[in-house]
């Protein structure tokens, strides 16, 4: 299918930075929906379901609206919706509501290992209907640095951690939360790219840049692909 009709059902600078790093055409819009854990959902279960929840969503939206009755019967476009969370002893971490939740976060983490599930979703729209959905999940363990009290507090009095899950990005250069990452570092900046890629395949999308290119640039870690590769 032609690329320029991938949407993104997202708003996150983050996944729209792999978008455009991995050369994929895209308009991106928000979701907007509720994204509470149900009752008795493990984490990788919400992710799966709200990945999947944002792609249908955002993909409803655009069947229905006139431009999208206006450009005929043929009308095809695939949604991608991905969704993350951070969960320590099986119980999802959120968005920090204030400095107070991101610094009880970060000493509840401190210098143990926790998981972060990233989902992504892929749904085709042909006709104004939902015709095929794929949907994968990535999972990654990582140990976190026993950084102290002060350095805690530093991190917070900058404000990134106020909007991300967990309260922290692997990223950040002067934190530097994680001692270890075990699996894929996009996954925990909230888009596995090698998985997107995959899944971009199956749709007949292709990206003209290698997530081996795209992810040390944005993470600062070396691709997880390349452990595949370089493993005996």
């Amino acid at each position: 299918m032609n690329s320029s009709k991938v949407i993104l059902a997202s708003n996150s600078p983050r996944r729209q930075q792999f978008f455009h790093a991995l050369g994929i055409p895209f308009l991106a819009l928000s979701a907007d929906i509720d994204e509470s854990p149900a009752p008795h959902e493990s984490p990788a279960q919400v992710v799966e379901r709200l990945a999947l929840a944002k792609a249908l969503t955002v993909g409803r939206r655009l069947a229905s609206s006139a431009d999208a009755k206006d450009s005929g019967p043929t009308q095809e476009f695939l949604v991608i919706g991905a969704d993350t969370v951070v969960a320590i002893d099986n119980e999802v971490l959120g968005k920090p509501v204030g400095a107070g939740e991101a610094r009880a976060m970060l000493t509840r983490l401190r210098a143990r290992p926790h998981q972060v599930h990233t989902a992504i979703a892929a749904v085709l729209h042909t006709e104004g209907e939902p015709k095929r959905t794929r949907r994968l999940l990535n999972s990654t363990t990582v140990e976190m640095r026993p950084y102290s009290d002060e350095q805690i507090a530093a991190y917070v009095a900058t404000g990134d951690p106020l909007d991300k899950a967990g309260a922290y990005a692997i990223q950040h250069q002067q934190f530097h939360p994680a001692e270890s990452i075990s699996g894929c570092p996009a996954g925990v900046m909230g888009l596995p790219a090698a998985d997107l890629v995959h899944l971009l395949s199956e749709f007949k999308v292709t990206v003209t840049r290698s997530p081996l290119q795209v992810c040390p640039a944005l993470t600062g870690l070396e691709c997880c692909q390349r452990q595949v590769a370089s493993s005996p």
